[in-house]
This record gives structure tokens, C-alpha cells and sequence, in this order.
């Protein structure tokens, strides 16, 4: 039996795990009361959805990691501990029984059920409903009749003829048994996930609504709602009987276009905490916060994809020269004062299995064999078109650097900027409507290499790149019986996407966050700050 309590994580799953910080929250905050009863505030990019089931952005997990808590979170060392779940227990790692916590409750005074994780859930496996995260739910039972594909000659798939999971069994108040289309060892650290996180029964009498203010269980409730493109408040939630109160009587998230607004706004007191300070401002933020400055390793990576259904894409060839005339540690150097580590792997240095070089020398700049290459495949001709979202001005300084080394080292004259606006960005990417190389980037939900290369890599990916062979080793690998014996299969699975490259590894993330005096008790993951464990002094 595999058994996943609030003391033990599992041995088998863990066992090659490196230590790393992962979403899902802190660990249980020390005794010591509530202290601090004023507000701090946060600085934020404008977040596209605040339903957890409906949104994967990073912003928008910042805010929700206040307002839910989720079934399990990773701690400090990269071990999985118990949060909203009370045990997670498997006898063949396919049929899954997750015991709850009683007296939990939503800021509605709604009690949190097996039933509010089962409706949340059901609702982002809802095909028509076109949630972000309803690919988490496809190796539940029964997802497929909540998706049924169009028929031949067919471009409207038919509505589906239930609403509900079947592999979701709710056996008693406090629990759900969760049956798998196969077996998948990793599945109780997915329960980290931000998508996973239960809803109450007042959230289905208006989405729309719901999605500008939640109702959730975590330390901290929505106080008032989402001002688009203003502020998001939260205050702390006095019937919180979790693991994790909040020592601040409230949050302010106040919403920047920029971050080198927001950084200014640190420096002038104006904002608590921002999470990414901008590459150009880490030395004089070091110097000027000192003990304030928080670099922490990241799960993060950045990529360039490029639009496979675009005919004028689909050799390999060429997006394999791409790659080489790209001089990514140059761009680092240069964009993000040399603190980002130029990849050679889909994967994150964090990750089990990360293998350091295991791109070849499709990843290294070599401007003549990338040009010979370039030749071979045909060259490009017209207007290149380069997409990236307005949420940070370094993403077009670095855009603006892919830019000129390719107009030099491929000798590709014509290539223009598409700049979207970060709410709209990812969107845009579902829907195919690039037409040229974009930005993509990766936020680690929990550490394991296929929560990179399914989401990214496989069916349904933003490329439109398909290969039944990549997509059969991701199977094969999901169902292996220990993680260790996953890793091999990931790793073959990752070479096939290299060899064909739809997406270019560029760098993984180093990430730079700074407080202000005002504040402590700080504790940033790799994905978000632990908002719980912050007192106002």
C-alpha cells in the first residue's frame, strides 16, 4: 500500500527527489499567537482568473495560495505533507482514497467536503466549460465522456451526456475515492496543484460571477472583489481552523504593468513585496535591501515555441537552427545580469531526472553549423513574427536579442514584434492565433518531469506538434510502479521532443524577490510568497 499522511510521504515516489520548493504553500506556521494586525501589500500582474480550476498564471496562483488550501502541499525539502487532506492511500496506485480533515470550512461558513472537491473538479474536467486545468483530470475515469471528441467531418464536438466524473467516488462526508484510467505513482503530489482545490456549493449558482470572487477555505478571504486592473484584497479569515493562520489582518495585491514600477514603488514604500524584482535593478536591489533581497532556485523555465501548424515551421531542421543561433548565456549576460542559467534540458534543474546537457548541440550557439543547418532546411522567407505578453519589459529585451542574433546569424531580415497583453496572452496561445515564435514559459506545479512535458509537450500542446510515440512513453512512464522507474521512460520521451524540437529550452529561472522594512516572517518557495507566515511590524 501506498500511504500518504500528515508525518509520512511516500519513499517510493520520493525517493530520487531532489530538495526544492514547491506550489501548494508553507509549512504549518510555529506557535507563538497572531501577530501584527495591520496590512501589507503585494505587487502583482494582472491575474486572468481567480477560479482555481480555470487558470495555470502564475499571478493568479499567488492569490489563490491566500485563499485555498489544497489536499496536499511540498514542503521545504521537496516531501509532500498533508494540508486540507488528512491521508492520501493506495493499495495499486490506480484507485485512490483521500481521508479530509473534519471541521474545515469555506469563508462562507459552508463546511469543506469530499463533495466540494468533487464538484470543483468535475467542473474544470467539463469540456464545455474550456477551463485552463481541465487536463489534470484526463487519467481520472470517466474523462473522456466529459470531452467527446467531434465526429469525423466534424469540427463541433457533441455536448457530452454527463457532468460528472465517474472515477469520482464521494463515500462520506470526509471522503473520496479517485479512480485512474492506469496506474500513476505521482498522482498524490499533483494534489499540490492549485487546480485541485475544492469549491463550494454557492460557487455553481454563478461562475461568472465566482470567478471575481471566489469562495474558498484557505487563512485569508476575498474582502470585497477583484478590481480589474487595480487591486485584489484579502483579509484574514477568523474561522480558519487549518494548519496554516494568517498573522496579518489583510492583503492588499496591488496590480502593476510594469515591474519596474513596482520596483520603484518597493524603493519608495509604496508596495511590501514584490516577487520578481526586474534583471536590470538585482545589484542595486542587493545593495539597497541587503537582508531583504531573497534570491530562491526555480522551478521557472523560459522557452520558445514555435506554431507547428504553421507550414512554414514544420521542418525540423529549422527550428533546430533557430536554436543554435540563439546565444542564450549572451542574452543572460546581458538581460539578466548573468543570474539565469541557459538550458539544455526541457526540464529544470530540480526536477528527478534533469540531465544538464541532454539537448546536444541543437542547444548550443554555433553561428556556421546553425547557418549551414538554416540553408538545409530552406531558409525563411517573409515576415517573422515574434509573440510575447507586456507583463515584463525584460521579455522584449530578450525577444529583441533572439531578434538581432537571428537577423545576423541567419541572416533573417524581416521580423517583427507582437506584444499581448498579458491577461489575454495565454488565450491567445490556446487558440492557435500565433503565427510565428512566441515566449512560453513553464511554472512548476509539483516536481516531477511529467508535469513539463505533458502539459507542454503533449496532446492538445499549444504547438499543435503530434507524435504518438512521445505521447505512448508519457503512458508508459505515468504508469511505471515507483518514480524511479519513470524517470528512464520521461528521459526517452524528452530526447523524441528534442530531436524534433517544436520548442526551444532557453533558461531556468533564478528568482529575485525583495520586502520592505515593514514586514517579516517572509518565506518565498519557488513559486509564490508564503503570505500565512508574514507579520506587519
Amino acid at each position: 500500500m501506498t500511504v500518504w499522511t500528515r508525518t509520512r510521504g511516500s519513499a517510493v515516489l520520493l525517493a530520487t527527489m531532489l530538495a526544492v520548493n514547491a506550489c501548494g504553500g508553507s509549512p504549518a506556521p510555529s506557535a507563538g499567537g497572531q501577530q501584527g494586525a495591520k496590512e501589507f501589500s503585494v505587487g502583482l500582474t494582472e491575474p486572468d482568473h481567480l477560479t482555481p480550476g480555470n487558470t495555470s498564471s502564475s499571478y493568479s496562483i499567488t492569490v489563490l495560495q491566500a485563499l485555498f488550501d489544497l489536499p496536499v502541499f511540498i514542503d521545504s525539502k521537496g516531501q509532500p505533507q498533508m494540508r486540507a487532506a488528512e491521508s492520501v492511500t493506495s493499495d495499486d496506485q490506480k484507485v485512490w482514497t483521500i481521508k479530509l480533515k473534519p471541521g474545515q470550512k469555506f469563508h462562507n461558513g459552508e463546511p469543506v467536503t469530499a463533495e466540494s472537491f468533487a464538484d470543483a473538479w468535475n467542473a474544470a474536467a467539463y469540456g464545455p466549460n474550456a477551463w485552463t486545468n481541465n487536463y489534470y483530470f484526463e487519467n481520472v475515469e470517466g474523462y473522456d465522456k466529459l470531452n467527446p471528441e467531434a465526429p469525423e467531418g466534424s469540427e463541433e464536438a457533441p455536448k457530452p451526456t454527463t457532468d460528472k466524473l465517474s472515477g469520482l467516488k464521494v463515500v462520506d462526508a470526509t471522503t473520496l475515492e479517485v479512480t485512474l484510467t492506469a496506474p500513476f505513482s505521482q498522482f498524490p503530489i499533483t494534489l499540490a496543484y492549485t487546480g485541485f482545490a475544492p469549491m463550494p456549493k454557492a460557487a455553481f449558482a454563478d461562475l461568472k460571477a465566482y470567478d471575481v470572487k471566489p469562495i474558498g477555505n484557505g487563512p485569508f478571504a476575498l474582502d470585497g472583489e477583484w478590481a480589474r486592473n487595480r487591486q485584489i484584497k484579502v483579509k484574514k479569515f477568523d474561522g480558519y481552523a487549518g494548519p496554516r493562520p494568517a498573522k496579518s489582518a489583510s492583503v492588499n495585491f496591488k496590480i502593476y504593468e510594469s515591474r519596474d514600477t513596482a520596483y520603484v514603488d518597493l524603493r519608495a514604500g509604496k508596495v511590501d513585496l514584490i516577487q520578481t524584482i526586474p534583471p536590470a535593478s538585482t545589484s542595486e536591489a542587493k545593495r539597497l535591501l541587503a537582508d531583504r533581497f531573497v534570491a530562491t532556485p526555480s522551478g521557472t523555465m523560459d522557452y520558445l515555441g514555435f506554431p507547428v501548424y504553421d507550414k512554414r515551421f514544420q521542418s525540423p531542421d529549422l527550428r533546430k537552427a533557430i536554436s543554435m543561433a540563439i546565444d542564450r548565456q549572451a542574452i543572460v549576460d546581458a538581460v539578466f545580469n548573468g543570474n539565469f542559467k541557459p538550458m539544455g534540458s526541457l526540464v529544470a534543474p530540480l526536477v528527478p531526472g534533469y540531465r544538464e546537457n541532454a539537448c546536444g548541440e541543437a542547444c548550443v550557439f554555433d553561428k556556421a553549423k546553425a547557418k549551414a543547418l538554416f540553408d538545409k532546411a530552406g531558409g525563411f522567407s517573409g515576415t517573422m513574427n515574434l509573440y510575447f505578453s507586456n507583463a515584463d519589459p525584460s521579455y522584449e529585451q530578450w525577444m529583441t536579442a533572439v531578434a538581432n542574433q537571428l537577423k545576423d546569424n541567419l541572416g533573417i531580415a524581416d521580423i517583427q514584434f507582437r506584444k499581448i497583453p498579458a491577461a489575454d496572452y495565454l488565450s491567445t496561445l490556446r487558440a492557435h492565433k500565433q503565427d510565428g515564435p512566441y515566449r512560453n514559459n513553464w511554472v512548476m506545479d509539483y516536481p516531477s518531469p511529467q508535469n513539463y512535458l505533458q502539459p507542454m509537450w503533449g496532446e492538445g500542446n499549444r504547438m499543435g506538434w503530434e507524435s504518438k510515440e512521445f505521447n505512448d512513453l508519457l503512458t508508459q512512464a505515468n504508469s511505471a510502479a515507483s518514480m524511479e522507474a519513470s524517470i528512464p521512460l520521461y528521459q526517452k520521451a524528452e530526447d523524441l521532443a528534442l530531436s524534433e524540437m517544436p520548442m526551444v529550452p532557453l533558461w531556468n529561472w533564478q528568482d529575485q524577490a525583495g520586502y520592505s522594512d515593514k514586514i517579516s516572517g517572509v518565506q518565498i518557495d519557488a513559486y509564490s510568497p508564503n503570505l500565512d507566515t508574514i507579520t506587519v511590524k
